[in-house]
């Protein structure tokens, strides 16, 4: 086997040998001619099927740069721009596929950058995550690995190195805060150091590589808050039963205010119902924890005080869908404001300055889109901002408090700056048993809106909701032609414990049911044509496209899926041994719907052609999920077709993967729609 490693894996990696992963390259003229894509097909999936231009940006603690993510093909590119020399943007990094994936890049001065990459390499028949950090100048230079040695005695390798937790360490600049992964064996001075094991946090300097470890390292810990100034406030605790396997409860501990000892804060009893207080964010001016607890089923936003009384206060709750979602701004993530969604998203502002400049620039930009505040500089003098809509793919601006000036830096998806998008409209269409589906429709541009194909296109997840907004592979098809309607079924999350029910496995039956019924509306209402309704969805929207034809084999014409779950029990096999299983098997439940529930276990009641696509690299959906439905398939005589991308995980981060993906299937639906190709 070719081993490579890039100068900068060898130097996170030590020289690890990681094999090469695959790269899918242009489309080839054989899958173009076989699957009869057209030529106006191909340059509209490569427009949408583009990786956004700005991906992870962020602001200097002066304001004077901004570092992103771009792609250039398959690599991921670091650029940086000099907002105070013009904003010409200058690439400092390069990562090809092989080198794995931006995760984070922060600003640790205003001349240095800490950032992690995760590489996902094959292991003995698993799929391994290397998580590593580095250090580098914003001119490319000094590139220093932060990731800590494990020690040549260190009897397990360590995959997690490093995570940031604070970038604010009054006094140290250029000193950061990581939470790290230890393994037993490591060598500490003359003496192997078996009991530092697990999470522990490091404080370390990103220019001399200076490093004090301010958290022993804990088999238990799973997670660890600071106040955004360097100190460690909370942490959680995961515990294993005798025979090694996580339990299903967490528990947090909180430390007062100069104090070293912990003390019990909450416990999350059932990690699949979410029962108790879930901690997310220290607040270091009012000495206050935020987070997140069940009222009256629905997800509520809560604070409790870290002053020992533990007085709890309601900071928001709603009666109709879950508060989800907590808005921090600059270096230290200052909490100013918690997030909702109904039929759009929502913001409420605790700092009333802001609500009042939030407002004002929805209104004041073309279209009112939603304004989000992506980052600031250590004052907040100046702000990153965010400008979207359903019409609007995202333009990123800078703005400035002092002469209330705000400038256009770039657009989030370049391809699409001159193309017109299609407006997605909220709807709610009524369930086979009277109840009322939320879902947002997505009509063609300039269309009547009646006599169209269609497609049903269900959520992933399935612990996940659709929102309004732009959305890349609706939008495609929309601009190819068809409607598209994307339905929160019950098992969705963000409308309370009640509508998620049981989850979307257990509860298929509901889930899948309102799926369907999505389509018989768009059939009811005349906006889908009789016999142009096809269904697609990706992760668990893949299985609830093929699980429809189960229930419903004469409804969709055509079943596109992408990296799907097709066994529930391979679900569940796929997790033995892991730390983990007690939560995938209490997840996924026993009894009749494992069978019932499972597409390919019931690939005789299927009537229609499906098309499947999935990477090798899926940590989500393992690609012998897919592998097994297209043998059921095809064992029961019926139509399909797997396309495997090497070297791709569950989100096919490739534009040449994901152009493949909709102009394969736009061409796949055509046919089996009965549509000219064009």
């Amino acid at each position: 086997m070719v081993r490579k490693t890039t100068t900068l894996m060898a130097l996170l990696l030590g020289g690890a040998a990681i094999p090469a992963a695959g790269n899918d390259s242009a489309p080839a003229p054989a899958w173009i001619q076989a699957s009869g894509v057209t030529a106006e097909g191909l340059n509209v999936a490569r427009q949408f099927g583009a990786i956004e231009s700005v991906q992870r940006i962020t602001l200097s603690p002066q304001g004077g740069k901004i570092a992103y993510v771009t792609n250039a093909g398959d690599n991921q590119v670091l650029m940086i721009a000099d907002l105070v020399a013009g904003g010409q943007s200058k690439q400092i990094l390069n990562l090809a596929p092989t080198d794995g994936k931006f995760g984070s890049c922060r600003w640790a001065t205003e001349t240095r950058l800490a950032c992690s990459v995760n590489l996902i390499v094959p292991d003995h028949g698993q799929l391994i995550t290397y998580t590593k950090m580095f250090a580098l100048d914003s001119d490319g230079s000094h590139v220093v690995k932060l990731t800590r040695e494990a020690g040549s005695h260190a009897e397990d390798d360590v995959y997690y190195g490093g995570g940031l937790l604070d970038l604010d360490i009054p006094g140290k600049p250029g000193t950061v805060l990581m939470m790290q992964q230890y393994s037993a064996g490591e060598q500490a001075g003359n003496r192997t150091d078996n009991s530092a094991a697990g999470f522990g946090v490091d404080e370390v300097n990103t220019v001399t590589l200076e490093r004090h470890r301010i958290e022993m390292p804990s088999l238990t810990a799973t997670r660890y808050f600071t106040d955004g100034h360097g100190t460690v406030r909370l942490m959680g605790r995961q515990e294993r039963n005798d025979d090694g396997y996580l339990k299903k409860s967490e528990r947090y501990y909180y430390r007062l205010p100069g104090s070293r000892e912990w003390k019990p804060l909450s416990t999350v009893s059932d990690l699949e119902d979410e029962a108790g207080f879930h901690p997310r964010a220290v607040d270091a001016a009012t000495n206050v924890v935020y987070g997140f607890e069940k009222k009256d089923g629905r997800d509520a936003l809560y604070s409790i005080s870290l002053d020992g009384l533990a007085t709890r206060k309601l900071i928001a709750a709603r009666p109709d869908v879950d508060i989800d979602g907590l808005v921090g701004i600059g270096r230290s993530r200052r909490i100013i404001g918690t997030s909702y969604a109904t039929e759009r998203r929502a913001v409420e502002y605790f700092d009333p300055g802001i609500a009042l400049l939030s407002r004002q620039l929805s209104a004041a930009l073309p279209g009112h889109p939603v304004v989000s505040i992506i980052d600031s500089t250590a004052d907040e003098s100046k702000l990153l901002i965010e400008a979207s809509s359903d019409t609007n793919p995202g333009m990123v601006y800078l703005y400035t408090k002092a002469t209330r000036h705000m400038e256009a830096l770039l657009p989030v998806r370049a391809e699409l700056a001159q193309r017109t998008l299609a407006t997605v409209t909220p709807i709610t269409y009524t369930a086979a048993d009277g109840t009322a589906i939320p879902a947002y429709l997505t009509l063609p541009p300039g269309s009547s809106g009646k006599g169209l194909p269609a497609i049903v296109m269900p959520h992933g997840g399935p612990a996940a909701r659709d929102e309004w907004g732009f959305d890349w592979l609706s939008q495609f098809f929309a601009a190819r032609g068809y409607a598209v309607i994307q339905p929160n079924y019950r098992g969705s999350t963000g409308y309370g414990a009640a509508w998620y029910k049981s989850n979307g496995f257990k509860s298929w039956r509901a889930a899948i049911g309102d799926v369907n019924d999505a389509g018989r509306w768009l059939l009811s209402q005349g906006i889908a044509a009789p016999g142009k309704l096809a269904i697609v969805g990706w992760s668990y929207g893949g299985y609830a496209a093929l699980q429809s034809a189960v229930l419903d084999p004469d409804l969709f014409k055509a079943i596109v899926a992408v990296a799907p779950v097709t066994d529930l029990q391979q679900l569940r096999n796929r997790a033995i041994g892991s730390i983990n299983f007690p939560q995938m098997d209490a997840f996924l439940g026993t009894g009749p719907h494992i069978r019932e529930g499972s597409p390919a276990q019931n690939a005789d009641r299927f009537k229609v052609p499906v098309l499947m696509f999935h990477g090798d690299r899926d940590q989500n959906v393992d690609i012998e999920a897919s592998r097994y439905m297209l043998g059921k398939l095809r064992g029961a005589g019926k139509q399909v077709e797997l396309v495997e991308f090497p070297g791709l995980d569950h989100q096919l981060p490739s534009p040449a993967a994901r152009t493949r993906v909709l102009s394969e299937s736009d061409a796949f639906l055509r046919r089996n729609l009965g549509l000219p190709a064009n």
